[in-house]
């Protein structure tokens, strides 16, 4: 007997069917059985059940002699089934990496609870990937489990089969079977809720819930809609028979009116001519059944529900035509807005430029706005110590605010405020360009702090290269770069590229970095309590994986097998991988963080403490190299698509050349290459260590703890460049200590550049 039976029924999906089904046979927990239902479909989709049926003995191919529709094919599957629990899974969905695995832990941690509810990501026809609405609930359940009457909050998670595991015992001993017909999940789904005893969740997203640019049943308009009443009136007489559920009735006959309304305002379910008679049987539905008491929710959100209680179609028609008309006058008003919105701060603006500066005002932004980071929040951590009296204000999109560390003043984009702020201040710090519409005017002075050195090719370089310019104006640049005061610049190379590459009237910072700082300031303690809030174990090996964004590739794609890597390397190591900004959270990282494969460190708003906390660096063409090198820590080339990088974006220096000063440590151009520089112990060897010191005496000349210093007393105190204080060498720096010398008892704060 499996653990699992997982219920695929099958009709007219033959370019998806093998997506569906090596998604379950390619799981890691593999004690399962797959049982897929021919529903008599007209396609090639039964001789692919039967192919996958000769050659994997855990799955079973039955044909069924004419077509029953979703329910019924559910139902034939589960006669058949011989698990534990039974799983429904749609055959133009598929199961995420570990979902099983995962699933069948939490049925374990769980106590084999009655049902349990697990969460999804939806997948668009254009490639998109977006997280349920549930998350948030489930995680909160963590292994407790609930019956309905408990909670019946878990009522309002999404009523369909494929997101829940049903224990065959339970199953069978309550009689549920799926109706024919559309939308047969949700009163099954109901139903199955209100009888458990036991329910648990489980936060991770294990369906990949396809949304299909045509062919979805539930998507095609017709009459075939009014199935739902039907659904609903079996829910309702389930409710009859068992009086001791009285008590969910309203909150299931909200559900049930909700979805009918759902359906009713989509015109690609209920066409616009028979919306007169889906509500009349909607309207019949409300009155027969009703609780007695039941108050609609107040507000906006209640409204539909009133109004079918009114029985009158006209006045629902109406509220309708007037929530559309209210849709298109608010868009209307917010393009109005929007133009008249421009023109009053365009005014507003001009009338603060004329304004006297403050010159005790400084904006600060990173990134395009996404919070305090990198080389701005360095030097304006040194300008409060060193110029306490400038004060900072930073400008950040909505969503980063809440990340911002207290006392943060800010403004956001296009604020009334933030026009002011940048009317007004006397220094503008920013590690990319401000937006057009930001004019610098006499007086200001501007700081451009860039957030890398530059292997690839940047600025006016990239006329050469397309696939990397797209959309990209180079007369706009250069009206962006005409406001630069100061370029600061980590290592002469890249005071050539700014020159070559931004090729205007400024002034080049020899500073170093201000982001690097940390990396010779930072003491054993600090390595420790980074690690700590990582959660990385005392002795285990932290690899950072960070490559960097392609041009010719949308989204995150690993250039190397993860979980492969993970295996080989062992449990004494543990990867930490950081995607490039550009692409956010991955669902497929996330996943395999689930799985203890990996930990995502992509959300982490410190990229500097994740090098402190590691013992060594994984990285392609990313220029976070440059300021890992300032550690004097192992660093490994994975470079398997050099060539097609180099042709697609163009490069500064070749990378792969084996000189010194060119490449910090071992390359490896194939997964077997990576995995045997760790095995066999190169990435730390002589020869790595070798050319891990010509690379730092070549990029890291002046990143000695103090460039953030140098700027401010630059920028702010307006001191002359003579009067900074002298970049130390590396050779006779010190760093901070890798975390295997800052767990020794007794470790010293900071260790020689070698030790």
């Amino acid at each position: 007997m499996p653990r699992l039976s997982v219920i695929v029924p099958v009709y007219k999906v033959q370019g998806y069917l093998r997506e569906c089904l090596d998604s379950v046979l390619g799981q890691s927990f593999t004690d399962l059985e797959l049982i897929g239902v021919d529903d008599c479909s007209p396609d090639g989709s039964g001789r692919i059940l039967d192919e996958y049926a000769a050659r994997d003995s855990r799955v079973t191919a039955l044909h069924l002699a004419e077509n029953v529709g979703l329910g019924r094919a559910r139902n034939a599957g589960a006669e058949r089934a011989t698990g534990d629990y039974l799983l429904f899974l749609d055959s133009d969905d598929a199961y995420l990496d570990g979902a099983l695995e995962a699933v069948a832990r939490r049925l374990d941690a769980c106590g084999d609870p009655d049902v349990l509810v697990f969460d999804h990501v939806r997948r668009y026809w254009w490639d998109a990937v977006r997280p349920s609405i549930f998350g948030e609930q489930l995680a909160a359940a963590g292994t407790r489990t609930e019956s309905v009457p408990e909670n019946p909050e878990l009522l309002r998670l999404f009523a369909v089969a494929w997101n829940k595991a049903y224990r065959r015992a339970f199953y069978e001993r309550h009689g549920l079977a799926f109706l024919p017909g559309l939308y047969e999940d949700a009163p099954l789904a109901y139903e199955a809720m209100v009888s458990a005893d036991s329910i648990g969740c489980l936060a991770r997203a294990c369906v990949s819930y396809r949304q299909r640019y045509r062919g979805a049943i539930t998507r095609s308009p017709g009459r075939k809609h009014f199935d739902i009443f039907p659904q609903y009136a079996s829910l309702m007489a389930f409710l009859d028979e068992r009086p001791w559920l009285e008590q969910l009735r309203p909150e299931l006959f909200e559900r049930m009116m909700s979805h009918f309304l759902f359906c009713i305002e989509r015109p690609d379910r209920v066409r616009p001519a028979d919306r007169r008679a889906y509500f009349r049987i909607a309207r019949e539905f409300h009155r027969r059944y009703r609780p007695a008491g039941y108050r609609p929710p107040p507000g906006r959100q209640g409204i539909p529900l009133r109004l079918v209680g009114a029985r009158s179609y006209g006045l629902y028609a109406a509220f309708g035509l007037a929530k559309r008309a209210r849709r298109r006058l608010l868009h209307t008003t917010r393009l109005a807005r929007g133009a008249l919105g421009r023109r009053v701060y365009r005014a507003y603006y001009a009338v603060q430029r004329r304004l006297p500066l403050d010159e005790r005002l400084a904006v600060y932004s990173a990134y395009w706005d996404r919070g305090v980071r990198c080389n701005p929040a360095a030097i304006e951590a040194a300008c409060r110590k060193l110029a306490p009296e400038i004060h900072p204000v930073w400008v950040v999109r909505a969503n980063a605010v809440p990340e911002l560390p207290p006392g943060t003043d800010y403004v956001l984009p296009r604020s009334r405020r933030y026009w002011r702020v940048t009317a007004r201040a006397k220094y503008l710090v920013n590690n990319v360009n401000f937006p057009n519409h930001v004019r610098k005017r006499p007086g200001q002075v501007h700081v451009q702090t860039h957030h890398g050195t530059p292997l690839k090719t940047m600025g006016l370089d990239q006329q050469g290269y397309p696939a990397a310019a797209i959309g990209l104006s180079f007369r706009g640049l250069l009206h962006r770069v005409a406001r630069w005061d100061f370029s600061i610049s980590a290592n002469p190379h890249s005071t050539e590229v700014w020159d070559r590459a931004y090729p205007l009237d400024y002034t080049h910072l020899e500073t170093g970095y201000p982001r690097n700082d940390v990396y010779t300031t930072a003491t054993a303690e600090d390595v420790r309590a980074v690690r700590e809030r990582l959660e990385i174990p005392p002795g285990r090996i932290a690899l950072l994986y960070a490559p960097t964004m392609r041009d010719y590739r949308r989204g995150f794609v690993p250039q190397v097998d993860l979980v492969r890597l993970a295996r080989e390397l062992g449990d004494d190591h543990m990867l930490l991988v950081r995607t490039h900004y550009f692409y956010g959270r991955s669902p497929e990282l996330l996943e395999l963080q689930e799985r203890g494969v990996l930990r995502d460190v992509s959300g982490h708003p410190s990229v500097e403490e994740l090098c402190l906390a590691s013992d060594a660096l994984v990285t392609d063409y990313s220029s976070i190299m440059f300021d890992y090198a300032n550690l004097d820590r192992p660093m490994v080339i994975h470079a398997p698509d050099w060539q097609a990088y180099r042709a697609s974006r163009g490069v500064t220096f070749d990378l792969l050349s084996g000189r010194p000063g060119d490449t910090p440590g071992v390359v490896s151009r194939d997964e077997d290459e990576l995995i045997a520089a760790f095995t066999s112990g190169a990435w730390r060897g002589p020869e790595a260590a070798a050319l891990r010191a010509a690379f730092r005496e070549r990029f890291c000349p002046y990143d000695d703890g103090r460039a953030a210093e140098r700027v401010v007393r630059r920028v702010f105190l307006g001191q002359d460049a003579a009067e900074l204080p002298a970049p130390v060498p590396p050779a006779e720096r010190t760093c901070a200590p890798a975390p295997d010398a800052a767990a020794l008892p007794g470790a010293p704060s900071r260790v020689g550049a070698t030790g």
